[in-house]
């Protein structure tokens, strides 16, 4: 068989931006905004290199090389920072994908499809609320006087006396996990249900027939059957391994848990915008995209070494 050349290859490729010309019209105004927020700001990465002041010239500033990011590596408030990050994300990440999975296969065992209607609707209502009203709905339960968590636990006898649960650091992360679960579960579980869907049905259909146990089917049909598809959402949440979030964090924050809730975004808000420190906000920004883009081909490259599907 022979392969096509270079003129043969063209002429299909502009062939078929002929015959589709108007997805590509449609495709126009994602490119400008693609260009301009995300690689027309790249220019201001020169900003880490330099000693930013708002009243020079942009090309006028004092040059200081790498010194923005010798010192975000000495500082220490800077490290407990990027330890916050990589915790909620790596948090946010396992029980993601655990809940999500975990509910878009129970999902599919339902056989009352007027109920799985109606849990998949109460699933999905909370991804519709913003961060704010879910803020406000975490601080009231998780309140010390009337806050529903401690109530429960006080009549199960599992403490004795309410607990300040945003007053103290180290529960902080599990909340943040527990609050995104809830928002989110529903939302990411709908990709795992269309993936189950697509698998044939006439193989539950022989499994049943041998005698296999809905345990059985689930482990080995259901699955193996969306492997590729968590394999490629995994590759493409681990380039986002250190976008732990912000509003969450933003909101439920105080000064009593900020050691333990403040992440890289909120420390870029703090210096470029607070402090008017650009110059360092800039330099830890660009470290969260550099080491985001080598975890997203790293983790492509380990799947496709491992023969599963590849991102690209």
């Amino acid at each position: 068989m022979k392969k096509k050349g270079p003129r043969k290859g063209i002429k299909h490729f502009l062939k078929m931006c002929r015959e589709q010309k108007e997805l590509l019209w449609m495709s126009v105004p994602f490119l400008i905004w693609l260009f301009i927020f995300k690689y027309l700001p790249l220019g201001g990465w020169v900003m880490a290199f330099q000693d930013f002041k708002p009243a020079r010239g942009f090309l006028d500033q004092e040059w200081v090389g790498f010194e923005q990011f010798k010192f975000l590596f000495q500082d220490q408030r800077f490290l407990e920072i990027l330890r916050n990050t990589l915790a909620m994300s790596v948090i946010n990440l396992v029980l993601g994908f655990v809940t999500a999975i975990t509910l878009a296969v129970l999902l599919n065992e339902l056989r009352n499809i007027s109920f799985k209607r109606i849990i998949q609707t109460i699933s999905y209502m909370p991804h519709f609320l913003s961060w704010v009203v879910v803020a406000g709905l975490v601080s009231t339960v998780l309140s010390m006087e009337d806050g529903v968590v401690n109530i429960l636990l006080m009549n199960l006898g599992i403490i004795d006396e309410p607990i300040m649960w945003l007053g103290v650091g180290q529960y902080f992360w599990g909340i943040i996990g527990a609050s995104d679960v809830w928002k989110s579960v529903g939302w990411n579980s709908i990709i795992y249900l269309a993936a189950i869907t697509m698998i044939d049905q006439e193989q539950y259909e022989a499994a049943e027939i041998d005698g296999a146990s809905r345990m059985q089917r689930i482990r080995y049909i259901t699955l193996p059957g969306i492997r590729s598809v968590v394999v490629i959402l995994m590759v493409m949440n681990i380039g986002y391994i250190l976008e732990s979030g912000f509003e969450a964090q933003y909101l439920l924050m105080n000064p009593m848990n900020m050691d333990f809730a403040e992440n890289l975004d909120i420390f870029v808000l703090r210096y470029g915008i607070s402090m008017a420190n650009f110059s360092l906000a800039t330099a830890a920004g660009m470290f969260k995209t550099v080491v985001s883009f080598i975890f997203l081909f790293t983790a492509n490259k380990i799947a496709g070494k491992l023969g599963e599907a590849r991102l690209f």
